[in-house]
C-alpha cells in the first residue's frame, strides 16, 4: 500500500500550493480584469447549484401558502356573512330614518338605538310541520337569547323567540298563521296589524279601513308598540290591494322583505328596554 501511493505529494504541499494560487487569483481580480471571465463562466457553472440549493425552502414557502384548510375557508365565510349581516342591518335603519326625516318626524330619540346590540346565529333546524312558521337557532340563553327576541335578516324581521334552550332557540316566523305584530306605511305613517297567513311569501294587514292611503308597493316597518319588536326595521311590501265597496275593511296582502325561506344566518336585536331594566336591577 506504502508503494501504491509513493509518487503521491504531500498534503501539505498542495494544501500551500492552493493558498498560494487563491491568493495570486484574488490579488490578479482585485488589480486587473482578466479573472472577469472566468468568474463570469463559473458562474454558469454555480448557478443550478444554488438554485438547487435554494429549491427546498421555495418549496416549503410555496406549500405553507397554499395549505388552508377547508375549516378555515368555513371559518372565514361564516365571518363574513356576520359582518354582511350587521352592516346591512344598519342599512336598513338608515333608510328608515331618512324617510322619516323628509316628513319631519323624529323616529329615534337617540343614535344609539341605531346601533342596537345584535347576536348572529345560525339557522340549524327547520320545522317539518308545514302548518307551522318555524326554524331552530344555535345560539341559546347561555348567548343572551331570551324568549321574545326580534330576530331578522339582511331584508329585514323574520319572527322572535318563542322558547330558548341553554345552546338553542326556536324562532316563530312572522309568516306563522298564530303570529302578528304592530307595523307602519313608512310612506306616511299609517299603522296596521299584520298578520301571517301560514305562507312562507305572503303576510296580510288585518282590519285596514277601505279609505286607508296605501298603495302597493308601500313599504311597512315595525312601530316597537307591540314591546317585541324594535321600532323602525322593514317588515314587508305591499303587492296587492282590493276595494271591495260592500266590505268596510280592505283587502291588503303584503310581501315579507325578509328571505323567510332562503335565510341561513341571522340577527337577534335586543330591546332598549330590556337593556334598561337591567341596568336599573345593577
Amino acid at each position: 500500500m506504502k508503494g501504491l501511493f509513493a509518487d503521491t505529494p504531500n498534503p501539505g504541499y498542495r494544501l500551500v500550493l492552493a493558498l498560494v494560487v487563491g491568493a495570486a487569483l484574488m490579488l490578479l481580480d482585485q488589480r486587473s480584469d482578466h479573472v472577469q471571465p472566468v468568474r463570469f463562466a463559473i458562474g454558469y457553472i454555480t448557478a443550478p447549484i444554488h438554485y438547487l440549493a435554494h429549491m427546498p425552502s421555495a418549496i416549503g414557502e410555496w406549500a405553507s401558502s397554499q395549505a388552508v384548510s377547508r375549516a378555515d375557508l368555513q371559518a372565514d365565510k361564516q365571518h363574513l356573512e356576520r359582518q354582511i349581516l350587521v352592516l346591512q342591518q344598519r342599512v336598513q335603519r338608515l333608510a328608515v330614518l331618512e324617510a322619516e326625516n323628509v316628513r319631519l318626524r323624529e323616529l329615534l330619540n337617540s343614535s344609539a338605538e341605531l346601533d342596537a346590540r345584535v347576536l348572529a346565529a345560525e339557522i340549524i333546524g327547520i320545522e317539518p310541520d308545514p302548518s307551522r312558521q318555524e326554524f331552530v337557532i344555535n345560539k341559546g340563553t347561555h348567548a343572551g337569547v331570551y324568549r321574545g327576541q326580534a330576530v331578522l335578516d339582511a331584508g329585514g324581521l323574520l319572527g322572535q323567540v318563542v322558547d330558548a334552550g341553554p345552546f338553542t332557540a326556536r324562532v316563530l316566523l312572522i309568516t306563522d298563521a298564530s303570529h302578528a305584530l304592530s307595523v307602519q306605511v313608512n310612506r306616511n305613517g299609517v299603522r296596521a296589524i299584520l298578520a301571517g297567513t301560514g305562507q312562507p311569501d305572503r303576510v296580510r294587514l288585518l282590519f285596514v279601513p277601505d279609505t286607508a292611503d296605501i298603495i302597493e308597493g308601500d313599504l311597512l316597518v315595525s312601530t316597537g308598540l307591540d314591546q317585541r319588536f324594535p321600532r323602525g326595521y322593514p317588515v314587508a311590501e305591499v303587492v296587492r290591494l282590493d276595494h271591495d265597496p260592500g266590505a268596510p275593511f280592505a283587502i291588503v296582502e303584503a310581501r315579507p322583505t325578509a328571505s323567510i325561506d332562503r335565510a341561513s344566518h341571522v340577527l337577534l336585536v335586543e330591546r332598549p328596554v330590556r337593556r334598561q331594566q337591567e341596568g336599573a336591577e345593577q
